[in-house]
């Protein structure tokens, strides 16, 4: 491959990595089946969801028909709006009954973390087609369990992960260029997320739900609607809401989100595993160091944290670096953490020749050598996912629900070694690290971040957790640690939001 050269889609559509599927065809010239419209319902709108709306409305052949959501401040909402676009649409609060409805052939899942697994079972297990976002999974247990579950029912149903950027023929392209040892062996694949997360405040006690597990309108300054918190729970119990904010700030307690890491992360995760040509089983080891710096709120998980994966002698590691503080002194208004080789949130695949940072290829010295390669964050995920419903089957191997699973677990996975974590020096860390030119070098850079908020790590400690063994094959933590990490990598499941069994 010509390392001069602006690799498009017309070279990856070429290549073997998209050999023997449908890619290099229009969608509706390889539609197979029934010519009928494809009834679609989203299930959780508030954020993410509403994307799913606007792009199901844009594909030819399918019909929206129903929407689901808690909060009836935002199903009231949405479903009044399509209306006025002569849009009929049924609303849902119980997905549980959105997934019995027989005129439902797929559903798109956007709500929050802990309920993505359960929902997307539920549905499997009902019949339908599903779209689930990142991450996947909420635990390490209950991820493997939708992977059997999409296996059961392959060939009848489709079952997709919403990590975008796997229908990205410019990130194919990247990796074709990275296995052609264009850049020389690969060493290191890094995903980097500097996005300044601010305090979530402090409630001095939590609010609970009234006899009939819902909150009455307006007692989250979110939401102007009632809340029916026994489903928005789903699996976990019904405690009182320990934040001021009902939506997105859950992303922080461990009970419903996964952190950055967990949050942002699986996109960078995913590609992170991609570029190094998509090892079939997780990593053998696993680190992971951090804490919540720079103020005291009713958020659990990591503001800043950094994780290494390693997947056996002679395999490529991945390093994972979260920053979540702005630029310098605790001032918001300056802005993020700079750039890391150009990149503020994505993948820098390190080579023995150069490197590439998303769109580009360097030499070592930073210098581009005319290699772009053209990247858009997968606008046609949704567009893939109809056309593998209308096709029986997956049109792209990119699609498939096990990519969703190994990247949200590796997020998981380093959660668990973080949560494990004591308190340690900065001398301690850099001790743990010696030896790993890239994670000191990474660990200097990161440590001079919070010295430029004005954190002195050496009093606010870094929480740093043990390397973990880890058996791929078992899905088990073995050795020193073990029982303790074994224990978060699955979750209760509250009577009547169980599992479901499949097949």
């Amino acid at each position: 491959m010509n390392t001069h050269t602006s690799i498009k889609r017309r070279d990856v559509l070429r290549s073997a990595l998209y050999a023997g599927t449908a890619m290099a065809l229009p969608i509706w010239s390889r539609a197979e089946g029934s010519n009928s419209d494809i009834r679609v319902a989203v299930i959780g709108f508030k954020g993410r969801g509403s994307g799913h709306i606007g792009s199901l409305q844009k594909i030819k052949g399918v019909r929206l028909v129903a929407l689901c959501d808690v909060d009836s401040d935002v199903l009231d909402g949405k479903v009044a709006d399509l209306k006025k676009k002569g849009i009929e649409v049924k609303a849902y609060t119980d997905f549980r009954k959105l997934c019995e409805d027989k005129d439902i052939d797929a559903v798109t899942i956007a709500t929050p973390n802990h309920t993505h697994t359960l929902i997307a079972m539920t549905a499997i297990a009902a019949g339908k087609h599903v779209y689930v976002e990142k991450p996947t999974n909420h635990n390490l247990w209950e991820g493997a369990e939708l992977v059997k579950a999409a296996a059961k029912v392959e060939g009848k149903q489709i079952v997709v992960h919403g990590m975008q950027r796997r229908s990205d023929l410019g990130w194919a392209a990247a990796q074709e260029y990275i296995k052609s040892g264009a850049l020389g062996k690969t060493l290191l694949s890094r995903g980097v997320n500097y996005k300044a997360r601010q305090s979530i405040g402090k409630v001095s006690e939590g609010k609970s739900a009234g006899a009939d597990g819902t909150f009455a309108a307006g007692t989250f300054k979110d939401s102007k609607g009632t809340i029916n918190y026994d489903l928005w729970a789903g699996p976990r119990e019904m405690a009182p809401v320990m934040r001021e904010k009902f939506h997105y700030d859950w992303h922080w307690q461990w009970a419903y989100g996964n952190g950055d890491i967990g949050n942002q992360g699986p996109h960078q995760l995913d590609v992170a595993r991609w570029m190094i040509g998509n090892p079939e089983k997780l990593p053998v080891r696993v680190m992971s160091f951090g804490n919540r710096w720079g103020y005291t709120d009713d958020g659990q998980t990591a503001n800043n944290q950094m994780a290494l994966y390693d997947y056996g002698k002679g395999n490529v590691p991945i390093l994972f670096d979260n920053r979540g503080l702005p630029r310098a002194d605790m001032n918001w208004q300056k802005g993020n953490e700079p750039a890391y080789k150009g990149t503020r949130i994505g993948n820098i695949i390190h080579c023995e020749g150069g490197y590439v940072a998303e769109s580009k290829a360097y030499d070592n010295d930073g210098k581009w050598n005319q290699t772009k390669f053209e990247i858009r964050d997968g606008p046609a995920h949704m567009d893939n996912f109809i056309a593998s419903i209308r096709a029986g089957k997956l049109v792209d191997s990119n699609l498939h629900v096990n990519h969703g699973f190994q990247a949200a677990s590796l997020a998981i996975l380093s959660n668990i070694s973080y949560r494990l974590g004591k308190k340690v020096s900065p001398a301690e860390v850099k001790e743990r690290l010696s030896g790993d030119k890239f994670a000191t070098e990474t660990f200097e850079d990161f440590a001079a971040n919070l010295q430029a908020n004005k954190i002195d790590i050496a009093a606010d400690q870094v929480a740093l957790g043990p390397w973990l063994s880890f058996n791929p094959d078992t899905l088990k933590f073995e050795g020193e640690f073990a029982e303790d990490a074994n224990k978060l990598a699955q979750e209760e499941y509250r009577k009547g939001f169980e599992l479901p069994k499949i097949g």
